[in-house]
């Protein structure tokens, strides 16, 4: 990997900070927590008062773009210590006049009172000194480039040595390379949507429900999401011109026109959907657009589900009852997937609902790999050799949910009276 020698160094932070350091359209917001700043605090402040000669705080990666310093990996750090430096009396922040999102503003604001506070406590000498000790004797590790791709490789191996990165962190770096030839506004306008999300959130999408649901349907394990798995995710490239893949991306691209011409307009039709988890996905912005896609579905999943149940018909105390919640709202999205929203009629809810919940009152205790065969139909106590995902996929017709007869579940004695709510329902609407 070609690195700028020359600024390959162990560097001070008044050095570091002094530089035109930048905050880049694709980093994420500034999300560190309280108790994080705390502790960057107190490990400071607990070098400076034991007199350690040189404080590091890791390594930061950087892409020079002409005089500027774009920040790839340490931004919540260096942000962190640049309202630290602040509160010290330090006002000349160059990192802290970069434009941060409203979501990165709030966070700060959180962390300047935390930091704030702690400072108030001390003298004037005491601010002076320790200010002093964090410019000249706390360090980082500088690594820069001058290629944007080459800082994300870099990241991803640095990441990959040592803390695991969230997979949605490393899709997200991949997706960005092919983006490399994008018009830098749209670039930006999709980062920009995507780094507001909620990362928790992202991350639970994609492990508990995308990786699960293209694997399911396959007949694969569906479970244990890392990492190691993000292939499943990367799709097809730019430079791919196989036919498979000229099919899909040519798909793509007239759904594209279509939306932007005001086709959809002209024909009195909504915008067509150029998503489907049985089908591969277009690498580059299009990953982006899939994300945000899935995460609005599962969130009107959701919001369907609370109206239409009561929490007793859908428990979610303890980690089985979440599973299945989540195994319910995996069906409830597949089928969505297929056939539209507005297809998740009473008659669907009640079959879907059916499955999922007749295997929480035939088991005392559920695990994601009780989750895991039963999603493929190779759970041994309960609708065995049924593999409702693989058989949604291939339906032309919502109707076709209605001619699967589900198997009559041996309840268990005990969750009939803990899951009243539950089995009342299922008795009702199967006749049980």
């Amino acid at each position: 990997m070609a690195l700028l020698q020359e600024e390959l160094k162990i560097t001070r932070m008044q050095d570091l900070l002094g530089m035109k350091l930048a905050l880049p359209s694709y980093q994420r917001p500034y999300s560190w927590s309280v108790q994080s700043t705390n502790t960057l605090f107190f490990d400071t402040y607990q070098a400076y008062q034991e007199g350690v000669e040189e404080y590091r705080i890791g390594s930061v990666i950087l892409h020079k773009e002409n005089e500027k310093y774009n920040i790839v990996d340490g931004q919540q750090r260096l942000t962190t210590l640049s309202i630290l430096l602040y509160c010290l009396g330090d006002e000349a922040q160059g990192l802290l006049q970069e434009k941060y999102s409203q979501l990165s503003n709030d966070v700060i604001v959180t962390n300047y009172k935390i930091l704030s506070k702690r400072i108030s406590e001390f003298t004037a000498d005491e601010r002076n000194k320790y200010k002093k000790y964090l410019l000249t004797h706390c360090s980082a590790v500088q690594i820069v480039t001058n290629s944007e791709q080459e800082a994300f490789q870099f990241f991803d191996s640095q990441n990959s040595r040592g803390k695991e990165l969230d997979p949605h962190d490393l899709l997200k770096s991949y997706h960005l390379r092919e983006m490399e030839d994008e018009d830098e506004h749209q670039k930006v306008n999709i980062i920009n949507k995507w780094e507001n999300q909620n990362q928790n959130h992202l991350n639970d999408l994609f492990k508990n429900y995308l990786y699960p649901l293209t694997q399911w349907y396959k007949g694969k394990y569906g479970v244990d999401y890392s990492s190691n798995k993000i292939d499943v995710f990367k799709g097809i490239k730019s430079s791919n011109v196989f036919n498979y893949a000229i099919y899909h991306k040519a798909s793509n691209l007239f759904v594209d026109q279509f939306n932007a011409n005001g086709s959809s307009e002209l024909l009195a039709s909504r915008a067509l959907n150029q998503f489907q988890l049985t089908q591969p996905l277009i690498a580059g912005n299009r990953f982006f657009n899939y994300t945000l896609h899935y995460g609005k579905q599962l969130e009107q999943i959701q919001k369907l589900i609370k109206k239409v149940h009561t929490d007793e018909q859908v428990p979610t105390r303890g980690s089985g009852n979440l599973y299945i919640k989540q195994l319910y709202e995996c069906a409830l999205l597949f089928f969505a997937d297929r056939f539209g929203l507005e297809s998740l009629a009473e008659s669907v809810r009640q079959q879907l609902y059916s499955w999922c919940y007749s295997l929480r009152l035939t088991m005392e205790s559920v695990r994601l790999q009780t989750i895991n065969n039963y999603a493929r139909g190779k759970h041994d106590r309960l609708n065995n050799g049924l593999e409702l995902f693989a058989i949604i996929s291939e339906m032309n017709h919502p109707e076709e949910l209605k001619l699967i007869v589900l198997q009559q579940p041996n309840f268990d004695n005990k969750n009939k009276e803990k899951y009243k709510a539950v089995y009342t329902l299922l008795c009702r609407w199967n006749r049980w």
